[in-house]
């Protein structure tokens, strides 16, 4: 048998695996006759699947799904929002981003978010013999877990990322941060911020002072709908890069100021965060984006 040849049989795997495990797996893998087959595809399965794969070792199979162009994917989460108005608001974000990227020097679309974070490290993968320990004689993680949050924006078109910090982001940081994004963009006709529905978002002192900001148009992500609000991914890069196994829970200053340094890198606007959020490449956004 050769994957490409005479007897390829690339369409063959490659039908079969969209599909469950069956009987062939389950007796292969459950430890008795009883057992349920395995829910997801592994090397002994398939091997046992394809009388054909019989006899090949694991590696040989490996080398199989390889040449008929199958590799090990992560599954792709089903993506729900409960709101009845899921697609008119996600056309309606995408027409704001035409209008940025047709009129970027009068229109600016930024994403809108708040995320926190404590003094103890996230735990992580590290490259070590062991372990990491708390040194001797301390606590793990200093006199007490203190937390930091922060609201941010990332306009959609830059990659600028613009964030006000607090112990506590409540209406009044929410609405000194709108002021924020206004005098950051002062040439801007309109300024719209996406956001999602929290409640804060919503509160009449907070949607009072919007009113009184005539270039703030606020644009409502669908409920529950995170995978729409790109600054979400930031956060992520954030907490992978800063917040996952830092050495600093015994220096809360320095801790804060790594993080400061870290979102201050986009102050002037990255490609690379655009990338990395997927404002450029092939999403929905980013064709929205190229094509204008």
């Amino acid at each position: 048998m050769r994957i490409g040849g005479p007897f390829d049989r690339t369409d063959e795997l490659q039908e079969r695996l969209q599909q469950a495990p069956g009987a062939e797996a389950q007796q292969e893998l459950a430890v008795t006759e009883t057992g349920p087959p395995p829910s997801r595809w592994s090397l002994r399965a398939i091997r046992a699947t394809f009388p054909w794969l019989h006899g090949y070792s694991l590696s040989g199979v490996w080398r199989v799904l390889r040449r008929a162009k199958l590799t090990l994917r992560n599954g792709r989460l089903r993506q729900y929002s409960p709101d009845p108005d899921y697609g008119v608001k996600v056309d309606h974000i995408l027409q704001c981003l035409r209008e940025a990227a047709t009129r970027p020097e009068e229109v600016v679309v930024v994403f809108l978010d708040e995320m926190g974070y404590h003094r103890w490290p996230d735990a992580g993968p590290t490259w070590a013999v062991e372990a990491p320990a708390p040194r001797p004689g301390t606590q793990p993680a200093g006199p007490n877990n203190q937390q930091w949050r922060i609201i941010g924006a990332v306009n959609a078109l830059t990659g600028r990322l613009d964030y006000f910090e607090g112990y506590i982001v409540g209406r009044a940081k929410v609405i000194a941060f709108y002021h924020q994004l206004v005098a950051a963009y002062p040439n801007a006709e309109r300024i719209y911020v996406v956001q999602d529905n929290w409640s804060i978002h919503a509160h009449p002192e907070v949607l009072a002072a919007v009113a009184e900001l005539p270039q703030i148009e606020l644009v409502w992500l669908p409920t529950y709908a995170p995978w729409l609000n790109p600054i979400e991914k930031a956060w992520r890069w954030l907490r992978q890069d800063v917040l996952k196994q830092h050495r600093l829970a015994y220096d809360w200053p320095a801790l804060r100021q790594q993080v400061n340094a870290f979102l201050d890198q986009f102050a002037d606007g990255s490609q690379a965060l655009l990338h990395y959020i997927g404002l450029v490449g092939d999403g929905k956004y980013a064709q929205t984006i190229r094509n204008g």
